[in-house]
């Protein structure tokens, strides 16, 4: 019945040790060696997901940005992107900046940031890539002359909810606004999301909205658990995600995914 499944990657196919269990690999592998489509879709960088792509033999467009680049694993033949407009880049950065929060610009599969902050250090320990100090971010953003694929603001999730309260009546439909976890806001296209973008997918492979499954736990998954025919929140995830899934597995350290597979897909 389902053809193409969709996984977040950070605290649904990982488990806390940012690790992929023996029995879910076992049925991920046996899921494409009978033809069903596997995709990561994270909000990851493409060159951050990339090695889990590869580690797993997956072929399949990978979901990234958290939708607002799907990218082919192998030829890198880019299928969907939506970046941020530059001129809404330059204003995020403008009334964000006097807040002191630490701010990530993402520019060709790059992270630039303007100074060396423990918030950088750890997001690159978390994603395994380099991080580039560029100084003031409106100047480098000016010079690149690049829209960003997104923009990423870390600071504690009260103080972010709080940005996201006065910052979404200010872009209202002209950005995406959403957390990929709790500490981590994220400013993006408006099609940037991970439902527009595992439509995308679903379109490349002519895979019918009957025919997918969307698996993960936070709010930037909401789009695609909602957009796919059977949407699955882990059972690590939060009340409120829980409760917009159509399926609560198990959590990402019970096997969640494994079960996933052996009831709807085999």
């Amino acid at each position: 019945m389902y053809k193409l499944v969709a996984l977040d990657l950070d605290d649904t196919l990982l488990n806390t040790n940012r690790e992929i269990s023996q029995a879910t690999r076992q049925v991920l592998s046996t899921a494409m060696e009978n033809g069903v489509y596997v995709t990561l879709a994270t909000g990851r960088m493409f060159r951050s997901a990339l090695p889990f792509a590869k580690d797993l033999g997956i072929h399949t467009p990978l979901i990234t940005y958290q939708g607002a680049l799907v990218k082919h694993p192998q030829n890198e033949e880019v299928l969907f992107h939506r970046p941020v407009s530059l001129d809404l880049a330059v204003d995020i950065v403008q009334r964000i900046k006097k807040y002191g929060y630490h701010i990530n610009i993402y520019l060709d599969d790059f992270l630039y940031v303007a100074e060396d902050r423990e918030e950088g250090r750890r997001y690159a320990r978390l994603s395994r890539i380099p991080l580039e100090i560029v100084g003031d971010l409106e100047d480098f953003m000016f010079s690149s002359q690049v829209d960003p694929t997104k923009v990423l603001v870390v600071s504690e999730e009260y103080l972010l909810d709080e940005l996201a309260g006065e910052l979404m009546p200010v872009y209202r439909d002209r950005l995406h606004i959403t957390k990929s976890k709790p500490h981590f806001l994220e400013f993006s296209h408006p099609s940037g999301t991970k439902g527009c973008a595992l439509h995308a997918v679903a379109d490349y492979y002519g895979v019918a909205q009957s025919e997918v499954i969307a698996v993960g736990d936070s709010y930037n998954d909401l789009e695609m658990i909602e957009w796919a025919d059977l949407g699955v929140v882990m059972g690590n995830a939060r009340e409120e995600i829980r409760a917009r899934a159509d399926y609560v597995t198990y959590s990402n350290d019970e096997e969640g995914i494994e079960h996933v597979f052996k009831k709807f897909v085999f």
